[in-house]
């Protein structure tokens, strides 16, 4: 059998159906969520439905990056000279493109979880 993980695969889980990969990936969407959701023991429990939770909350950071990347300058003008703001400005646009990057390999690990399989193109 052979083990594919795809593009955007995060390097911390193991490729669908290879030993202990749905241990793996739990924990790193625990990792990427708040501390609390620990504490769940649905979401320890129920791979998929962390999922769930962890897609909805990269999806909610991606909101709040974006509302600070828009009130940035307006906000921050008067607390901040205009070199502070930019790289201010400049991290915001950072942060989008890190989730981005993991909302992708949320969606990746949701849909493996789910039972698709990927195979190997050349």
């Amino acid at each position: 059998m052979s083990l594919v993980a795809p593009p955007g695969w995060p390097a911390q889980v193991r490729p669908p159906d290879a030993p202990d990969w749905e241990r793996t990936a739990t924990a790193w969407l625990l990792d990427i969520c708040p501390p609390e959701y620990r504490g769940y023991r649905v979401l320890r429990g129920h791979p998929v439905v962390l999922a769930r939770f962890a897609a909805r909350h990269v999806q909610g950071a991606q909101a709040a990056v974006n509302e600070g990347l828009s009130e940035a300058r307006g906000v921050l003008r008067d607390v901040a000279d205009a070199d502070t703001i930019e790289e201010a400005v400049l991290t915001w646009q950072r942060e989008y493109a890190r989730l981005l990057t993991e909302a992708r390999a949320v969606a990746l690990v949701e849909e493996a979880l789910r039972g698709r399989r990927f195979v190997a193109r050349l």
